[in-house]
Formats: structure tokens, C-alpha cells, sequence
């Protein structure tokens, strides 16, 4: 479970913001993660990384700027969908050397080989999802959004369920490109920019009513930073920026259920209402909202990337605080 809300503009003014973005990532707490960094193998890129073991490399959120363009893309899960029809089996194949088990390709089994298990072949495994938005933010094609969208839609059977939001932001004299992209039913559809969005794990026409509400909410505070704008001393911008950064952490901390929610409860029947949230906290699973992010950029390209994640396994213990400030372009 996650959601995510944002708003676009390629060219919004002295004192505005090409891409104001909160999101919360939902998962088990015991998942292995990176906190946000530039990447080491892809230095335009900044994000969190994915480090379960066969997931290694993947993310749910990172941006890559280059060349005047930014790439930003997101992975929510569709919760309660099977597997997408015609799905296809990847053969991945696990072995056991020196008692750690790795992935890889397949085994070779000879006399002198040290394994201790031979291969053990899954007929059911999905590619990782994560890799989606790795492998698009770390381009650095000009308008390759939509060529990129129409290949993964074409290709989505190999993956469970997704929605994956896309977001370039270049020249300032065309707009932003925003896409949104699902494999249950495959589509891609086309958002326009200078609008409040807000997705989560459902399809965007049948909302959960958190991203409802929180849609609103983010649409509230974008909105007030406007009229704030437009008759603001531009030494205000800092203190300004900082009520901007608090408002947004307010909304995704959130812990109101918005429940019932009819949509919510047919796909997950059994924990519709622990998930009902925008801060999701199932205790006795382990599992919830562990990571808090906001990316800010500027009129300015000066990039903001701010996260809050759990430091270990519980909720109301130590968090790690991350600010990357950045002219990325």
C-alpha cells in the first residue's frame, strides 16, 4: 500500500514550484531499504533503493535530472488484483552456495561443484517491479516518457499488478508530461500539469477515500502557497518553503481512518480498515507507512529531496531524517 500526491508545472513563476510531490511508502518493516541518496551507479539519480534479496537495484520513488530534464517516477501496488492475465513465468533460478542463498542464472552441476542445493525453479515468479521506475528515471532521453510507457504496457504481462506514475519536466516553454500506467486492464492515460493529483492502490477512476481526502488536502496547501506567492517578499521564500515541508508531513502522518470505504473493502476485505489510513500502521503484521517523502524543485532547478524512514522495526522508535539539497540540472 501506498499513495502519492503532486503537482507539475514546467514554468510556474519567479517564486514557484516545477513539482511539489508528497508520498508515503507502505510496506513490511523487516524489508531491507537504502534511504535516499544519489545513486552510485547513476549519479543524476536520487531516490531510495529496494534491497530484498531478488529485488536488489529496484525503487517505489526516485527522480533523475539531466540535461534540463527531469524524470520522475512512482510504483504503487494494486492491492487485492491476481495475477494479470496471460501472465508470464520468469525462470529464475536459486542456489545455495557456502549456505547463502543467491539469485542468478542457471546452474551448471558437475562433480566439483560446491553447491549444496541444486537448482530450485519457480514456475510462478514475476520480474520486480522496482526496476520499472529505476530503469526510467536513470534515462536520460528527452521526451522518451511516452515511448517508454507505450514499450511497458505492451510488455506488463511479466509483472503483478502496478499503477506506475511518470513524470518529465524539460523545456519550461512545453508542459509538463504526466502518465499514469497500469496492467490491470493495460492502459497509460495522459494527465494535464497545473493540477493537484493524488493516486493509490486502486485504479485512478474508483479512488480509496484517504486519497480522496488527501487529494483535497494537498490541492489546500498548493493552493494557499500560491496566493502566498503572488504577494510575497521573495526573503520569505526560506520561511515560506519550511510551512510548505510541514504541511505536507502533517498529511501524510495522518492517522485518521477513512472508513468505511466501499472500494477498499472489496479488495482488501480482511484489512480494509487497518489500511484506511494515509499513515497505515498494522502492528500485529509489522507492517505500514516506514517512509515519509517529499521532493520539492524549484523555479530555480534547486531540488529538494526530504525523507523520513524507520531507522529499525518499530514504528515509535528511532527515524532517520534525510534533506538532499541540490541543483541537479
Amino acid at each position: 500500500m501506498c499513495v502519492i500526491f503532486f503537482y507539475a508545472n514546467s514554468n510556474p513563476g519567479p517564486a514557484g514550484y516545477k513539482l511539489i510531490l508528497a508520498s508515503n511508502r507502505d510496506e513490511f518493516f523487516e524489508r531491507k531499504t537504502q534511504t535516499a541518496a544519489k545513486w552510485a551507479n547513476a549519479e543524476h539519480v536520487y531516490g531510495g533503493i529496494d534491497m530484498e534479496p531478488g529485488r536488489e537495484g529496484g525503487t517505489w520513488l526516485a527522480i533523475g535530472g539531466k540535461n534540463g530534464i527531469y524524470k520522475i517516477g512512482a510504483l504503487l501496488n494494486l492491492t487485492g488484483e491476481p495475477k494479470p492475465r496471460n501472465a508470464i513465468a520468469h525462470n529464475i533460478y536459486l542456489h545455495c552456495n557456502n549456505n547463502k542463498l543467491k539469485i542468478g542464472v542457471p546452474l551448471t552441476i558437475t562433480k566439483s561443484t560446491t553447491t549444496t542445493k541444486s537448482k530450485l525453479h519457480n514456475e510462478h515468479f514475476l520480474l520486480g517491479r522496482g526496476m520499472i521506475v529505476a530503469d526510467f528515471v536513470n534515462s536520460t532521453y528527452d521526451s522518451y516518457i511516452d515511448k517508454y510507457n507505450q514499450d511497458l504496457v505492451s510488455d506488463c504481462a511479466k509483472y503483478t499488478a502496478f499503477n506506475f506514475v511518470s513524470i518529465e519536466i524539460g523545456d519550461p516553454t512545453k508542459p509538463a508530461s504526466i502518465l499514469h500506467c497500469s496492467n490491470v486492464p493495460p492502459s497509460i492515460t495522459k494527465f494535464d500539469e497545473g493540477l493537484c493529483y493524488g493516486f493509490g492502490n486502486s485504479l485512478p477512476e474508483t479512488p480509496f477515500q484517504k486519497v480522496h481526502y488527501g487529494r483535497k488536502r494537498f490541492e489546500e496547501i498548493v493552493n494557499n502557497l500560491v496566493k502566498t506567492q503572488n504577494k510575497m517578499d521573495p526573503k520569505m521564500f526560506k520561511t515560506t518553503q519550511e510551512k510548505l515541508i510541514e504541511d505536507l508531513f502533517e498529511l501524510l502522518k495522518c492517522k485518521r481512518k477513512f472508513w468505511p470505504d466501499v472500494e477498499l473493502n472489496r479488495r482488501a476485505p480482511n484489512w480494509g480498515e487497518y489500511l484506511s489510513a494515509l499513515n497505515v500502521s498494522v502492528d500485529d503484521e509489522s507492517y505500514g507507512s516506514r517512509t515519509h517523502t517529499i521532493i520539492l524543485i524549484d523555479n530555480n532547478d534547486v531540488m529538494h529531496f526530504i525523507e523520513e524512514t524507520m531507522a529499525g522495526n518499530d514504528p515509535d522508535g528511532e527515524w532517520i531524517k534525510t534533506h538532499i539539497e541540490k541543483n541537479i540540472v
